[in-house]
């Protein structure tokens, strides 16, 4: 399968905890991302997250719709992620939620992984592009 990749920067906003909503524990964030590279694009999504008392330890679930471009094709499409840290070792998964795929970029399907360096965020985005039917 075709895959691309690059950098993005990201934001995120610490959204404040509603009373009677929820559980004060699990933060809840806006997110805000520009990437760069193959796909040349900006999300917006919202991530809840939680860690435990012992260090390296935390997961995290989130939404976000991509606007941009992939490859020169535009469109939108939406990433779910399920992600977790067990005392340092982070399990991702990252996928297109079938069928978000809009314009160009319909028919997208695939998986993502981030990697951080040194405080930089970077993407490798495995894909399928099928023509709708």
């Amino acid at each position: 399968m075709p895959h691309i990749h690059g950098s993005f920067d990201v934001a995120l906003k610490p959204q404040p905890y509603i009373d009677g909503v929820g559980d004060p524990g699990i933060g809840r964030m806006a997110i805000s991302k520009q990437f760069h590279g193959d796909l040349e694009a900006e999300s917006k999504g919202e991530m809840i997250a939680a860690s435990s008392d012992v260090k390296g330890s935390a997961g995290y679930v989130a939404m976000e719709r991509v606007v941009g471009t992939m490859l020169g094709k535009r469109g939108t499409f939406v990433l779910q992620h399920s992600s977790t840290m067990n005392r340092g070792e982070p399990t991702q998964s990252i996928t297109v939620v079938p069928d978000s795929g809009t314009d160009e970029l319909t028919g997208l399907s695939g998986s993502m992984t981030i990697t951080i360096i040194e405080k930089k965020h970077f993407y490798d985005f495995t894909f399928t592009l099928h023509k709708a039917h």
